[in-house]
C-alpha cells in the first residue's frame, strides 16, 4: 500500500492546479465524459460514448460528497465543480493505483525498492500524468489496464488476478483495448492459462456489448455507427507520422517522460562501451519492445502522440528503476589503460 499512497499523494498535489484552473473550452474530451456522468449521451462522440466506468465511478462519489462541497467552497457549489472533483480524486486514485502497478514490476525485474519508487515518481511528474489525474478523462484506468498487463508478464505464476482483472475491465475501459489484447494474451499465458483467459474475456466483451446496446437504445443509434467510426481511425495514421517527423513532433514525444527520457539511451551507451558495467537492460526483451509497439499503434490511430505514448510508462519505469539500481557502476569512471 506504501507505493500506491505516495504515488496517490505526489498527483493530488500535481494535478490539483490542473483541476482547479484548467479551460474546459480546450477540452471536447473533458466536456464529454462530464455530460456521461450526468447519464446523458445524446451529443456525446461515439469514440467516447462507451467508456462508462470512470464516469459511473464519478457520479456515484459526486452524490454524497455535493453537500459538504458547497460548503467548503461556496463559489464552486455548482454539480460541473462536484463532478469535477469526483473525477480528480478518482483518477488520482486510479492513476496512483497504475504507478504502484509499476513500482512492483520494476521490482520483479529486479530493481531496488528505492530505485522503482524513484523511478515511479519521475513519471508521475509527467504533465499527462497532471492531465490524466486532474481533468474529468478515463486515461488512468487504461493505465492500470497496461500496468496490470506487463505486471503479469513479469511475475509470471501468481499474478492470474492482474490478467482477470485487465480482461474484465479493458473492453469498457477503451476500444483500442483489442491491439493491447494479442500481447495479453500471449505473454499473460504464464499467469493465467489461455482457456481461463478467453472465459474471463467472455465476460469483459459481454458487458462492453451490453453497454453498447443499452446506450444505442437509449439515443438510437445505429449499432452499425461505432464499426464505421472504428475504420476512420484510419484516417490519422497519416497525420499522426507527419506530426512525429517534425521539430513539434519530436518535442511533444520527448516530453511524455521530460529529461527522464534522456537517461535511457545515456545509460544504455555506457553500458554498451564499457565492459566492466552491469547491463542492466538484460532483462528486458521481446515483450517490452513488442508491448512498446502495441503503444504506437495506439498513438497512430489516436494522432494524440504524447497522451497515448504515456502508456509505455510501465516499461520506462522498469527500465528507468534498473538504471537508478545500477547507478553507481554506470557512473564510475572508466579506469585508463
Amino acid at each position: 500500500m506504501l507505493p500506491w499512497a505516495l504515488a496517490v499523494a505526489a498527483l493530488a498535489n500535481l494535478s490539483y492546479p490542473v483541476y482547479r484552473h484548467y479551460d474546459f473550452s480546450y477540452s471536447p474530451d473533458t466536456r464529454s465524459y462530464l455530460r456521461m456522468a450526468t447519464g446523458r449521451f445524446d451529443s456525446v462522440s461515439i469514440t467516447r460514448r462507451y467508456r462508462v466506468l470512470v464516469p459511473a465511478a464519478a457520479a456515484a462519489l459526486a452524490a454524497p460528497i455535493t453537500q459538504g462541497y458547497g460548503h467548503v467552497w461556496p463559489a464552486r457549489a455548482s454539480a460541473q465543480w462536484t463532478l469535477r472533483f469526483a473525477f480528480y480524486l478518482i483518477n488520482c486514485l486510479l492513476l496512483g493505483a497504475a504507478g504502484a502497478i509499476w513500482y512492483n514490476t520494476a521490482r520483479q525485474a529486479g530493481a531496488s525498492a528505492g530505485a522503482a519508487a524513484l523511478a515511479m515518481l519521475a513519471l508521475l511528474t509527467s504533465r499527462w500524468a497532471a492531465y490524466e489525474a486532474g481533468l474529468p478523462l478515463t486515461d488512468s484506468l487504461y493505465a492500470v489496464v497496461f500496468g496490470l498487463g506487463y505486471y503479469a508478464f513479469r511475475r509470471g505464476p501468481g499474478a492470474g488476478w492482474a490478467i482477470a482483472v485487465a480482461l474484465l475491465l479493458g473492453p469498457l475501459a477503451k476500444e483500442s483495448f483489442i491491439f493491447l489484447l494479442p500481447w495479453l494474451m500471449w505473454y499473460g499465458r504464464r499467469a493465467l492459462p489461455l482457456s481461463r483467459q478467453l472465459q474471463l474475456l467472455a465476460v469483459g466483451l459481454g458487458a462492453l456489448f451490453a453497454v453498447h446496446w443499452a446506450i444505442d437504445s437509449c439515443i438510437s443509434a445505429p449499432a452499425t455507427e461505432s464499426v464505421t467510426n472504428a475504420i476512420s481511425h484510419t484516417e490519422n495514421i497519416r497525420y499522426s507520422l507527419h506530426r512525429a517527423f517534425n521539430l513539434k513532433g519530436i518535442g511533444e514525444l520527448l516530453s511524455i517522460f521530460g529529461l527522464y527520457t534522456l537517461i535511457l539511451p545515456v545509460a544504455f551507451w555506457r553500458a554498451r562501451s564499457t565492459p566492466t558495467v552491469t547491463r542492466w537492460y538484460a532483462s528486458l526483451g521481446l515483450a517490452e519492445l513488442l508491448l512498446l509497439a502495441v503503444v504506437a499503434i495506439h498513438m497512430l490511430l489516436s494522432g494524440d502522440l504524447g497522451r497515448m505514448g504515456y502508456l509505455a510508462a510501465p516499461v520506462a519505469c522498469t527500465a528507468l528503476a534498473l538504471v537508478f539500481t545500477h547507478s553507481r557502476h554506470l557512473l564510475r569512471p572508466t579506469a585508463k589503460a
